[in-house]
């Protein structure tokens, strides 16, 4: 495990996530964390967002991306997933969303999977991707050069263990799983070219991204 000293989170995050001072958008693209968007609330929109992260080879994954290209890749209905990325390198992408869409995505957020050679619990692993998402250091999210404020009330929390592998192909069954993190759910975008700098920081883990996002 990684640890990164608070000085360390500042400097990253300054240097890979370039917004603008505080402020607020006249009309608030950012629903409440605990708004529902079609039927379902955030926390299960995030049970949602694994199974389809969980979904993709590595080579061949929207996480693993440093392009944008492939991030329409398993992507249907009202609501699109950004992914986020696998280490702490500053990832820039750019992606053609349709107009209407909700997006999703992880400002941080980790998961927890049972291991082959070790018989585990669902609370078990409910409580480790808790305890492993605790210690928030930095949660940073810009719009458009607008930086949202008070990103630590979108912390969701699987409301139950899951598996991970439901929409793998070939199907896999890795449960029981269990996330934990902060993510934001964005409103319709209007038409048009918008930027999103997102990221966050626990003591292991950091993620910085940039989004150039083209609404179609």
């Amino acid at each position: 495990m990684t640890l990164f000293k608070a000085s360390s989170v500042a400097l990253f995050l300054s240097i890979c996530l370039f917004g603008s001072p505080a402020g607020h958008a006249q009309n608030d693209p950012v629903l409440p964390a605990d708004e529902p968007v079609g039927g379902l609330s955030q926390a299960e929109w995030s049970r949602a967002w694994w199974q389809w992260a969980g979904s993709f080879e590595r080579s061949e994954s929207p996480v693993a991306d440093t392009t944008g290209e492939l991030c329409d890749r398993k992507q249907s209905g009202a609501v699109w997933f950004l992914a986020g990325t696998y280490g702490t390198r500053r990832t820039v992408r750019t992606c053609r969303v349709p107009r209407g869409t909700y997006l999703f995505f992880p400002l941080i957020n980790y998961v927890v999977m049972p291991r082959t050679d070790r018989p585990t619990s669902c609370m078990a692993v409910m409580s480790s991707a808790a305890s492993m998402t605790n210690d928030v250091a930095a949660l940073v999210l810009d719009i458009d050069g607008v930086r949202v404020q008070n990103l630590v009330r979108h912390r969701q929390a699987t409301p139950q263990c899951f598996d991970m592998g439901a929409r793998a192909e070939p199907r896999i069954r890795v449960f029981p799983s269990a996330a934990n993190g902060y993510y934001v759910m964005l409103r319709p975008l209007s038409p048009g070219r918008h930027t999103l700098n997102f990221g966050g920081a626990l003591p292991s883990m950091l993620q910085a991204v940039t989004y150039t996002l083209h609404v179609e």
